[in-house]
């Protein structure tokens, strides 16, 4: 079973070193995140129940192909539209924001600036180290597969597609944390990651919409399903928004 054991011993290093570097670039906790334990509870709480009513559509109505369109369609769409929405709003933040407070927030943009152009640029590698992978697997790999080169076909191509799944894993890993801190950018105004979360989640249901339509349910249920996301992702931020404001002393022109 060595064939199979050592791939995945192979792969699980790789996707460890991945998570380690996606951590120390995109921390859960980036600086200037204020953590509030309530609302990180009721984040996950909306979330499982989510999971738990879409798992549920799909048992009554079917629907699973589209269903799974939808969430390939949402884990491509979603950083993306995240960071436009982090950008603007930090813009929006900047322009209401104190000349003195401007100033401090100008080395910030350059913090977040970075971080963004490491979200990028691990994206443009995909198709890159892709294609890079197949040509150097053709150019090295024999034409037929006999016992005496197994060993040799087999570590090639360990170490020639190494780099692309180690991206794979940093991608995977970084959203999360980039999408829910509105990458990095947290430390320019408090309340930056929940007003991205909140524009974000809308855009992209008019984006899904526009492309897919509603969901193969009733029309009555279809529509709550549609809705059901954004209203209650948005009810979290505004609330988030609040407790800001109202324990830890939050100012919109701070």
């Amino acid at each position: 079973m060595w064939w199979l054991t050592v791939p995945l011993l192979v792969f699980y290093q790789v996707a460890r070193s991945a998570r380690r570097v996606a951590r120390r670039s995109f921390p859960r906790h980036p600086r200037g995140r204020i953590v509030d334990d309530a609302v990180l509870r009721a984040q996950r709480i909306r979330a499982w129940a989510a999971v738990a009513v879409s798992g549920g559509l799909l048992a009554v109505y079917g629907g699973v192909s589209d269903a799974f369109d939808q969430f390939v369609q949402r884990l491509y769409l979603a950083p993306w539209l995240a960071l436009a929405s982090a950008v603007l709003v930090a813009a929006a933040l900047y322009g209401i924001a104190t000349r003195q407070r401007r100033l401090l927030m100008r080395a910030h943009f350059r913090d977040g600036g970075l971080t963004v152009l490491k979200y990028v640029g691990a994206w443009l590698l995909l198709p890159a180290l892709f294609v890079g992978s197949l040509m150097a697997l053709s150019s090295v790999m024999p034409q037929t597969v006999t016992e005496d080169n197994l060993l040799f076909v087999c570590v090639a191509a360990l170490v020639i597609w190494a780099p692309f799944w180690w991206i794979v894993y940093f991608v995977c890993f970084a959203s999360g944390p980039a999408v829910r801190n509105g990458f990095s950018f947290s430390a320019l105004h408090p309340a930056l990651p929940a007003l991205t979360t909140g524009i974000a989640v809308w855009v992209f249901a008019l984006v899904s919409q526009s492309a897919g339509g509603l969901p193969p349910f009733p029309q009555p249920v279809a529509i709550s399903a549609v809705l059901g996301g954004p209203v209650t992702v948005s009810v979290l931020a505004w609330w988030e928004i609040h407790r800001l404001r109202s324990r830890h002393g939050m100012r919109w022109r701070r």
